[in-house]
């Protein structure tokens, strides 16, 4: 049985891909570094977790590449499957060391720091015909308009943090300033309204397209912008194909995630997103497709391969989301979030392996 190791094991988008891989055959190794996590992660009581390894230090400690190395030198080749930004970015960094020791589908470094910047990204939409926001290269005239660095991520900054709105000339100086801190020249684009939308997908080693997956945001925390805490699959081809041109363009390889707004394209998240659950919840391949085409095996794009209409909610984030909706005066969303109780499915939870979900709740509750 080949094995296949998943990194980063704290992350809770990590528990989708144990258990997807795990069904398709493959002997799941979870790994996590010590200094990153105070106990053992949930994953780590899940059924499909075949053995959990620690690794001694950071995933920010110039030795994590060798001790991740010596990992993967005690398996057969192994799938790597790699969660968190840090190890990404760094196997990325050394893919010919590690490609001698696993199989993996991941873009050159330059690749994914070209991805992450969205000036770059804004401008390779517009040349390739995609709608983007309108992007203000002097103080703008009109309002809101939402400012966020070229790359928040790079900066350690949360989610949440990576953009602010301004509604008027004085908050624009405001968040100007703050943004300053972190990018001398952050982006200044025109705010889009409407539902936001995430298309996931799957790249092989040609940049060819081999799986995809469309969810749009239900509700979000903060309310006025931020992650999405439930969400729902939908089925839209001309998305698809504007997310493929877009990661193509950059001979992308591997897994990412466009997010749209009202069809502009907003930016792209070249690694493991949030709402990566959903790869679970709608049945898609995404995963295993993944370790197939990593392994080189011939994969095939196969259109709508998973379910759709499919609604997943974060329990405990999607509960201080609505919360803040009936705060904000918005009851009707409010309403249908309390509805979503009943009839969402919950991102971690899964018949036969309820011992992750339990963890999850405990470790979530006791660290808030």
């Amino acid at each position: 049985m080949k094995t296949a190791i998943v990194t980063d094991g704290k992350y809770r988008m990590s528990i989708a891909a144990v258990r997807a891989l795990s069904r398709a055959g493959y002997r799941v190794v979870v790994t996590q570094t010590r200094g990153d996590a105070k106990a053992a992660p949930a994953v780590s009581v899940s059924r499909h977790c075949a053995q959990f390894r620690w690794i001694d230090g950071c995933a920010a400690d110039t030795e994590y590449r060798e001790r991740l190395l010596s990992v993967l030198q005690e398996y057969e080749k192994p799938v790597l499957f790699c969660v968190g930004a840090a190890t990404l970015n760094m196997v990325a960094a050394q893919r010919e060391e590690f490609a001698s020791f696993a199989d993996f589908l991941i873009a050159s470094k330059p690749i994914l720091d070209q991805l992450n910047d969205k000036e770059i990204v804004h401008a390779r939409a517009e040349q390739l015909g995609i709608p983007v926001p309108k992007q203000y290269d002097t103080t703008p005239d009109v309002f809101p308009v939402v400012v966020k660095p070229h790359c928040g991520e790079k900066f350690g900054l949360k989610a949440a943090e990576r953009y602010a709105v301004a509604h008027n000339a004085e908050e624009y100086d405001a968040i100007m300033k703050k943004m300053r801190q972190y990018d001398p020249q952050p982006l200044v684009q025109q705010k889009i309204t409407g539902d936001g939308a995430g298309v996931s997908l799957l790249l092989d080693s040609d940049s060819k397209l081999i799986c995809a997956l469309c969810h749009r945001r239900i509700r979000e925390y903060p309310v006025s912008g931020g992650p999405s805490t439930c969400c729902e699959s939908f089925y839209d081809e001309a998305m698809i194909e504007q997310a493929y041109q877009l990661l193509h363009s950059f001979g992308f390889v591997g897994f990412a995630m466009v997010e749209f707004k009202d069809s502009c394209i907003l930016e792209v998240n070249p690694r493991v997103w949030g709402s990566f659950p959903m790869t679970e919840a709608t049945d898609s391949p995404l995963v295993a497709q993944y370790a197939r085409a990593a392994s080189g095996q011939a994969v095939q794009y196969t259109p709508k391969d998973y379910k759709v209409g499919v609604r997943m909610r974060f329990l405990l984030n999607d509960t201080v989301a609505i919360l803040h909706y009936l705060k904000a005066g918005q009851i009707g969303t409010a309403l249908r979030g309390m509805g979503d109780v009943f009839t969402a499915k919950e991102a971690l939870h899964c018949k036969g392996d309820n011992q992750v979900f339990r963890a999850y709740l405990k470790q979530s509750l006791l660290k808030r």
